[in-house]
């Protein structure tokens, strides 16, 4: 039997991926899938003390971010383990990389 596969399933969980390259050098890419419908999310990345670091903000059909290791106001970064929290609508997801230059 031939199965049809409904879009809309697979568009609708919320998922955040492992950045790549871990550990990050320069820069590393962080991918996630967003359900259709949130109008509303963003990335945080937070040292190992829990304080934000750096922040984005996340545009419709977005599917990953780039950073480069530094904080908001562009200084880089010591290394160290770093901590990625995607978060839209109700749901969050968190995730753990390292930062070695």
């Amino acid at each position: 039997p031939i199965y049809s596969v409904d879009e809309t399933k697979l568009n609708n969980n919320l998922t955040l991926y492992q950045n790549y390259p871990n550990p990050v050098r320069n820069f590393t890419t962080i991918s996630f899938s967003i359900p259709k419908g949130i109008e509303k999310a963003e990335l945080k990345i937070y040292n190992i003390k829990g304080q934000l670091v750096r922040k984005f903000l996340i545009a419709n059909n977005q599917s990953s971010i780039v950073w480069d290791g530094k904080n908001d106001k562009g200084k880089q970064l010591s290394n160290g383990i770093y901590l990625y929290r995607l978060k839209a609508g109700k749901k969050s997801f968190i995730k753990k990389m390292i930062l070695m230059r």
